[in-house]
């Protein structure tokens, strides 16, 4: 299952106010004892902070006698805190309507300077933006920003969507907590605390009580792990932007040789996914997500919007069969452009993320 995301919530998200927001799984089947005995073999260092939390610890990961569930059951939508929480007296809260042209190039223009601490970032546009944080059902209130309250300026921004997770035999619906920004010099003014209570206080209010969320640090107890592999598609422009160097056995002949790519698709009745093939597509995602224990609950709706085609950011493309006219395979990727500083020659570099793949006849190389 991936998440519709590339740069997931910061290191910040998933402080002792987004307890709720957790949910724990027993560890007693093949793919659990796979996660945490890696988790084990990283995690050489204690957990200072999560040991003090409520949540699971990796010291119980054994334990059968835990019950599987929530962490902390829901409470009722009427006891939860209706008013929003204090921030710092100089600024206030908004919430962003990205179906507004301006307010939603002043969240790309905030993220655009903000988002990232590395000298690659990456530029997520407005149609992305839509698409990660618009989902079918979403809620405004949960594109939580916060303004100085003199000149109005957006410093910081944290964006929720709604999704449904199927867990086991339990379809739960959740949130998905995603681009937490805070103004690179407002960083230790305490804000990114205070949004997390508050994005977890408006998802309360929907009686949602679960989310999910990801981290480039090692969690106490995360759901699952993942790790990137690389493929280069311009070995030249890569080498020469910087984001990759090659060994003296390594030539760049060689290089280009080694990922080269034919230059059409070579597998019969592979073609862009269109409009048209949606049930078919959701037919095949729901036989395909069925056989893991924790998975997305797409409907057609969903799939409309996180499969359908849009340029710049989501391609999709589906292998038909010639005899039987079905759709059998299915892959899709999203792509955004990443600021290259200070290059003679190159602005941007695009990158490509791996979505959702299924293959139950072609064997994608």
């Amino acid at each position: 299952m991936s998440s519709p995301k590339p740069n997931p919530v910061r290191d910040t998200l998933g402080g002792a106010d987004a307890k709720n927001l957790q949910i724990q799984l027993p560890m007693d089947d093949t793919l659990g004892q796979t996660i945490v005995g890696r988790l084990l073999q990283q995690c050489s260092q204690t957990h200072k902070f999560w040991e003090t939390q409520p949540v699971a610890q990796l010291k119980d990961i054994k334990d059968t006698s835990l019950p599987e569930g929530p962490i902390e059951p829901p409470t009722l939508v009427s006891k939860v805190k209706q008013e929003p929480y204090n921030l710092p007296g100089q600024f206030e809260w908004t919430t962003c309507d990205l179906n507004s042209d301006d307010v939603c190039s002043e969240v790309y223009s905030f993220f655009k300077e903000n988002y990232s601490e590395l000298a690659f970032k990456a530029e997520y546009s407005v149609e992305f933006l839509r698409w990660a944080l618009c989902p079918p059902g979403y809620y405004q209130s949960w594109h939580v920003g916060v303004r100085v309250k003199t000149s109005k300026k957006l410093v910081a921004f944290i964006g929720g969507a709604p999704g449904r997770i199927r867990v086991r035999d339990e379809v739960i619906k959740m949130a998905k907590i995603n681009f937490l920004c805070v103004h690179k010099k407002l960083r230790s003014k305490g804000l990114a605390p205070v949004m997390i209570k508050e994005v977890t206080r408006r998802v309360h209010l929907q009686n949602i009580w679960q989310a999910a969320y990801t981290s480039r640090d090692i969690l106490s107890t995360p759901v699952s792990t993942c790790q990137y592999w690389g493929r280069m598609l311009n070995p030249k422009k890569l080498r020469d932007v910087g984001l990759t160097l090659f060994t003296e056995r390594m030539s760049m002949s060689m290089t280009i040789k080694f990922f080269n790519l034919p230059d059409a698709p070579i597998t019969p009745g592979f073609r862009e996914m269109e409009r048209r093939d949606v049930p078919a597509v959701t037919e095949l995602f729901r036989n395909y997500l069925c056989q893991f224990g924790v998975a997305a609950d797409f409907d057609e709706n969903d799939v409309k919007h996180w499969l359908l085609p849009r340029e710049n950011v989501i391609y999709s493309y589906l292998v038909v069969s010639p005899e039987t006219h079905e759709v059998t395979d299915f892959c899709s990727f999203y792509a955004f452009p990443v600021l290259i500083p200070g290059n003679r020659k190159y602005t941007t570099v695009k990158y490509a993320y791996s979505y959702y793949n299924i293959a139950t006849v072609t064997l994608f190389p």
